[in-house]
């Protein structure tokens, strides 16, 4: 049953690709016809497609990095202070966690409203659209990004962290260690299994991003400057009735995904490491 609901949605939508599913269709205007590659090949000659693609893929490799590197160093962080700021910080991450994109969009868009947000108060921006450029668009979608996503990554490396035996941790820093060379050369190494989860996470979340885009650049920003491939294929299954075509660029999302985890989870297993 559980394979069931996992592949059916998988069959339909990879069905639907493969056939001239429009409104025309849906109203029962006119018949369903077998398009076979025809919605790929007009997917693959479409430049947007590409430039969405690239976008898509620089935006969600800079929001797994910088979700990472705030999550790692938040949890090192956690084992360095007392138990009280712990519980704070801990408290603080898990509430950013569990606020609905929607509404943490939003009050990231508050704060950095030209006209009544305190972050352009503070940098002296004065009138500054934050949404109008793509760059800055972009830089803010990443920040809720990493806000809503650090929490997870925060939370499984300090669990992994915390299961790592302290004489190991006393033996690297007796024999000269800095923080960051007990990190790099001691719990790197020992928590690459807990790593690969949270970046394997991280990767699917963060290339599949959509409502933030969504809510935060209106759907795409000026001119679909701001478009992803999730908001890419919605527009083009709902907003133009492309519903076959908005199939095939999900169909074109999850073998991207497939194949990234499946290439990372080769190059682990090459090295040796159990998953």
């Amino acid at each position: 049953m559980l394979g069931g609901l996992l592949v059916y949605p998988i069959y339909q939508l990879g069905l639907i690709s493969f056939f001239e599913y429009t409104q025309a269709q849906v109203s029962g205007g006119e018949p369903t016809t077998f398009q076979g590659f025809g919605n790929y090949a007009e997917l693959f000659g479409d430049p947007q497609f590409w430039q969405v693609l690239l976008a898509t893929v620089l935006f969600a490799a800079a929001c797994v990095v910088s979700t990472l590197a705030v999550g790692c160093a938040l949890a090192v962080l956690l084992t360095r202070v007392r138990a009280l700021p712990r519980l704070a910080l801990m408290l603080a991450a898990l509430g950013a966690w569990a606020t609905p994109a929607v509404t943490g969009s939003t009050v990231w868009l508050f704060l950095f409203d030209p006209d009544f947000g305190p972050v352009n108060r503070m940098l002296g921006l004065g009138d500054h659209s934050w949404t109008y450029g793509r760059i800055s668009a972009f830089f803010l979608v990443l920040l809720e990004v990493v806000w809503c996503s650090f929490p997870f990554v925060m939370v499984t490396v300090y669990a992994g962290i915390r299961a790592v035996p302290s004489e190991v941790l006393e033996a690297a820093a007796l024999d000269g260690a800095s923080q960051w060379r007990i990190w790099r050369s001691v719990l790197a190494p020992m928590l690459r299994p807990i790593l690969v989860v949270v970046t394997i996470q991280s990767v699917i979340w963060d290339f599949k991003v959509f409502t933030q885009i969504y809510v935060m650049t209106n759907g795409g920003g000026i001119a679909g400057q701001n478009l992803v491939l999730n908001v890419y294929a919605y527009q083009q299954a709902f907003a133009s009735s492309q519903y076959s075509l908005g199939s095939a660029i999900g169909v074109v999302m999850l073998l991207i995904l497939l194949a990234v985890t499946l290439v990372y989870l080769r190059l682990l297993r090459r090295q040796g490491e159990e998953l």
